[in-house]
């Protein structure tokens, strides 16, 4: 086992709890190494970040599409359409943003 000690530069009674961007100070006391370094809690997705993600994933694959859409004879065209109103239709459903629709 490592044995440290740890400071809490930017505001010493927040040790336990610190803050994002506070400036924390560890030492090994077994070799006096000492790494000093920014605080950031863990990411945690919130429901909001996966709707925003899921929608950004849902316009670029619209746009990827696009071309298609004044192309009558395009092979694809019939399923890219449905697609197309899949994509649009998507978060309003129960799916969103759980499960992407398909071409």
């Amino acid at each position: 086992m490592i044995n440290t000690t740890t400071e809490n530069l930017t505001e010493s009674s927040r040790i336990d709890n610190p803050l994002n961007g506070d400036k924390i100070k560890t030492t090994n006391i077994d070799t006096g190494l000492v790494f000093i370094a920014s605080y950031h809690s863990a990411y945690v997705e919130t429901q909001e970040d996966m709707n925003f993600f899921a929608k950004l994933w849902r316009n670029e694959e619209l746009s990827k599409t696009d071309h298609i859409v004044p192309l009558t004879d395009h092979p694809d065209h019939t399923a890219t359409l449905a697609y197309r109103v899949a994509l649009r239709d998507w978060p309003s459903t129960s799916d969103f943003p759980d499960t992407k629709p398909t071409l």
